[in-house]
């Protein structure tokens, strides 16, 4: 990240700092606004759009900045060509602003977010996404788009699957052949509702729902699903391994069989529990028994599997690294290169009814499983990334994985037709 570093310090110095906008002001945006405006010289947060705006000015404010209310794109690039941070309602009229050079998505939603993003590769804007879900659904096809366009559009660094992302690039480059990508995780219940994570929500000023979608698997399934369609791995089974490890990943170069995961070519997975969490981890082998010798001596073991670790992941505070990247580098953090590899289906949390709507991610009704795009394909089954607002046709039992056939989309949402565009261009 020095590289970074240095060409952030020549724009702040030259006075021409990297403009960004961002589309979300929750949780994790508020974070973010912060981090832009009082850490990163080289780069301003010109624009915040929020379809709440008091929850735009709280981010602004947190950073303490008070920002100026615009309507449209016109009043937009009047107020950043003046050097007044704008705030606005409109996402759509920020990504008509000339006076950008980069727009970060911190919404979380599918549907909305796909529009999103398919605005911003239209209008020739890199893109950041901080939006796992709609990457595990139809990443594949946008990151086509975006590179038919000659647009960046990429995960981002400091979310799980960045780091990963990163650590699988060091490992390459070291001639070591990656063979597993992981995720550490603290707490795995597929069964945990709003309602249960309401206290724990509360305590740290998140949504109940985002929080759910962490403690069910959904987001970890995501972010894994992310990180094999940047790589072309699989899943070792339906749902990956998931075991509950309480040592430290090193241990875990034992537990796989280097023969089977040559032959899947590489999987992703994630232990519960284990340290150092909450980092991540790649497990990779080497053929050249010369280098086999230094890494022993280097104390990484006798192999044939090396563990490659980062014991943390801090999200909001790394992705302006991402911006920088993408803007001065047109260089992807993480982005699907081909094909879908793997998805997320949904699977049922409780006994549902015929007729009965699906809530949405981290809701009541349905938890989220990483499962190859082969077999998702081969059995119709349905993403969870297009499963909220769906009408059941038929009773679905509890941990049934549903299927299309088991439900009636919602009309005219444009996550169906990316879906079935991704399908056909892939199949």
């Amino acid at each position: 990240m020095i590289i970074i570093d240095t060409a952030l310090a020549k724009r702040e110095a030259q006075g021409r700092p990297i403009r960004v906008g961002m589309i979300g002001a929750g949780f994790m945006g508020r974070g973010l606004a912060n981090q832009i405006v009082n850490s990163k010289p080289g780069m301003r947060l010109v624009a915040v759009a929020n379809r709440t705006l008091a929850n735009g000015e709280r981010a602004y404010a947190e950073a303490g900045v008070k920002p100026v209310r615009v309507e449209n794109a016109a009043a937009l690039d009047a107020a950043i060509a003046a050097g007044t941070p704008a705030l606005l309602e409109d996402a759509f009229e920020l990504l008509k602003a000339e006076n950008l050079d980069c727009v970060v998505d911190v919404t979380g939603a599918v549907e909305f977010g796909a529009r999103v993003t398919v605005a911003a590769i239209e209008r020739g804007l890199p893109i950041v996404t901080m939006n796992a879900e709609l990457d595990g659904t139809v990443g594949p096809l946008l990151a086509h788009r975006a590179r038919e366009a000659g647009v960046v559009l990429t995960g981002a660094d400091g979310d799980q699957p960045g780091v990963q992302g990163n650590l699988m690039r060091f490992v390459i480059g070291l001639g070591v052949t990656p063979l597993v990508a992981g995720n550490i995780k603290g707490l795995q219940d597929e069964y945990r509702t709003p309602t249960t994570q309401k206290a724990f929500a509360e305590r740290w000023g998140q949504d109940p729902h985002m929080v759910t979608s962490f403690a069910d698997g959904t987001k970890i399934s995501f972010e894994q699903a992310i990180v094999a369609n940047a790589f072309g791995l699989t899943v070792p089974k339906r749902g990956m391994n998931g075991w509950d490890h309480e040592g430290h990943v090193d241990e875990l170069t034992s537990r796989y069989d280097v023969d089977e995961l040559r032959e899947l070519g590489g999987i992703v997975d994630y232990v519960v529990k284990s340290k150092p969490g909450p980092g991540v981890f790649v497990l990779g082998t080497h053929d050249d028994p010369k280098q086999r010798h230094y890494l022993e001596l280097y104390k990484l073991g006798t192999g044939p599997l090396y563990s490659f670790y980062t014991p943390y992941h801090l999200c909001h505070f790394e992705v302006p690294n991402t911006v920088a990247r993408a803007v001065d580098f047109a260089d992807a953090a993480l982005a699907p290169l081909a094909g879908p590899r793997v998805d997320v289906i949904a699977t049922a949390k409780q006994d549902l009814k015929a007729g009965h709507t699906l809530d949405g991610l981290g809701g009541y009704d349905t938890y989220g499983v990483a499962e190859s795009s082969a077999a998702t394909r081969a059995g119709a089954l349905l993403p969870m990334g297009v499963a909220e607002g769906c009408v059941l046709t038929r009773d679905v039992a509890k941990d049934d994985v549903l299927t299309y056939a088991d439900v009636a989309l919602p009309p005219g949402r444009l996550i169906d037709t990316l879906r079935e565009e991704q399908e056909k261009l892939f199949a």
